[in-house]
């Protein structure tokens, strides 16, 4: 009996504790291909971004609960065989082309159909409303609503076939890209912890073989490309194909504003489940500290964090998962002693209002940059997906009576910047322990395996240089403005060679010191110089 899927992150026993009420989750009784495959189309079509979904044949459902009953109905053994075969021509009648995996497994003694259907590269994806039609029957386009698979109609047709016009960037295929520059270390470990039963099969299988099941190449047979993710998963050096594709962690004791001058600088670089766990390892190490506060008249003290470590790994695997790879800008990260303050670019999708972004309780975008990526990581419980990051940020930060998160972008939407600030409680508590027990000193390593250390002391002329330099480039923005009002933050970057981030530091700084001031809409507004300074 040959099937062809692997379970990925979920095994069958996961599968059939979730509720139908998933909405990457559909329970059937039994086999009836006109209704099943309307939820492959749906699942291929993946107008909601959550990689796709699962169909489990064979198993009946609560309908109060919705649960999966048990024992489950299951599949006669004789009969999957055909089933599958059934399968080979149903698949040709997607258009275009789709074809979802299989796995046959036992529950209960019985067998259960497993047919996983991964988000498709070619949506939109439509289906004859019953493929075991001979012929006459109306194709459609079909996507998931809640529980059920419905025809696209209408204003979300065309949203789905505008989303279907832009393969995200990690999905597409990248010729650079080399089977020796796959790590079968790294590999092999991600596979161990989301429990897939490829783990056992690294060593002995082809690697080509390998990427294949897991939907990481993509093109014809006869020109076979690897695509981009599989170098930001798996991959020790992904920034051979993606420049800056690191962490810096700049650390200013003083305050930045304060001491401008006084820093440590740490890079962190390597594939991104590496630089998430190797930066927060760092920040759990040398910045976060539980404290303790006496209350008056009552015997338990208060006890918090300074910041609340769940809050702080959420916003930086978002700030990777988020970020545009075809940027050359590292994610910047600024501890100070107010707060950490966590910088990528480019900001969120034009599609999410700016007062949504400002309010900081949820952005909802359906234009994900790097899906695929956003699957691997969730796959990790490095992220849940679904636009939950900002939510999950902000109620770990009142969990532990932390003010809220700031959340701040351009007009131009070229940088997004999050700011979480310190405990109010921390300059009146008694300091207990630093995140690993260690001691409130941070270390001072030289260099790692994935982390470059430098510190301002030791190259003072840099720093010098560097806010000479700053100057000069505000003196052109301001000359950019004065001949241009209009002009963009693009624009300026531009003209003055300098990258985004850099533009939006500096127009960041003029702004605060009261130099310039937008006026009007992202749209259609214009800068204006309001001190002497500038003019």
């Amino acid at each position: 009996m040959q099937t062809d899927c692997d379970m990925r992150k979920y095994t069958i026993t996961e599968l059939q504790q979730m509720r139908e009420s998933e909405d990457h989750v559909e329970f059937k009784k039994g086999w009836n291909p006109a209704s099943i495959y309307h939820s492959v189309c749906a699942f291929a079509n993946d107008f909601d971004d959550l990689g796709g979904g699962y169909i489990l044949v064979g198993v009946d459902t609560d309908d109060n609960t919705g649960m999966a009953i048990r024992p489950v109905e299951g599949v006669p053994v004789e009969k999957i065989d055909g089933i599958l075969q059934e399968m080979v021509g149903y698949n040709n009648k997607i258009s275009p082309y789709y074809m979802p995996r299989t796995s046959v497994e036992e529950v209960d003694g019985k067998h259960v159909l497993v047919i996983w259907c991964p988000a498709g590269i070619n949506r939109p994806y439509s289906v004859p409303e019953n493929v075991t039609a001979k012929s006459g029957s109306k194709e459609y386009f079909y996507i998931r609503s809640g529980t059920s698979s419905i025809i696209a109609k209408g204003e979300v047709l065309d949203e789905l076939r505008e989303l279907a016009s832009r393969v995200p960037f990690d999905e597409r295929g990248n010729s650079d890209i080399q089977l020796e520059d796959i790590s079968l270390v790294l590999l092999r470990d991600y596979l161990v912890k989301v429990g897939s039963r490829l783990a056992d099969q690294v060593v002995t299988t082809p690697l080509p073989n390998i990427l294949d099941q897991m939907e990481l190449y993509t093109g014809p047979k006869e020109n076979r490309l690897i695509r981009n993710v599989a170098a930001m998963m798996f991959c020790e050096n992904p920034s051979k194909f993606f420049p800056y594709t690191q962490i810096d962690v700049v650390t200013f004791p003083n305050g930045k504003l304060k001491d401008p001058n006084n820093f440590t600088e740490v890079t962190f670089k390597g594939s991104v489940p590496q630089m998430i766990k190797e930066t927060m390892g760092y920040i759990k190490s040398n910045v976060l500290k539980e404290h303790v506060r006496k209350v008056s008249g009552r015997q338990e003290a208060d006890r918090f964090w300074n910041y609340p470590y769940d809050a702080i790994e959420e916003a930086v695997v978002n700030s990777v998962y988020h970020r545009d790879f075809m940027q050359y800008e590292p994610v910047e990260i600024t501890i100070e002693p107010t707060g950490i303050s966590i910088l990528n670019c480019p900001g969120p999708d034009r599609s999410i209002p700016k007062e949504d972004i400002e309010r900081g309780d949820m952005l909802k975008s359906r234009r994900y940059r790097n899906r695929r990526l956003g699957d691997f990581l969730k796959e990790l419980d490095l992220t849940e997906g679904r636009s939950t990051g900002v939510p999950t940020i902000q109620a770990k930060l009142a969990e532990n009576g932390s003010p809220r998160a700031i959340f701040e972008t351009t007009d131009d939407r070229l940088t997004f910047l999050v700011t979480i600030p310190i405990h109010e409680g921390c300059d009146q508590s008694l300091e207990k322990s630093s995140g690993t027990g260690s001691g409130t000193t941070p270390k001072s390593s030289e260099k790692g395996s994935l982390g470059s250390e430098k510190s301002s002391e030791k190259a003072p002329n840099s720093s010098e240089k560097s806010t000479t330099g700053s100057e000069k480039s505000s003196e052109k923005i301001l000359d950019l403005i004065k001949n241009k009002p209009t002009i963009s933050a693009a624009e300026i970057a531009m003209g003055i060679d300098m990258s985004a981030r850099g533009v939006e530091k500096q127009i960041r700084k003029l702004r605060e010191a009261g130099i310039i001031k937008r006026i009007g809409a992202d749209r259609g507004g214009y800068w204006e110089i309001t001190t002497k300074e500038g003019k």
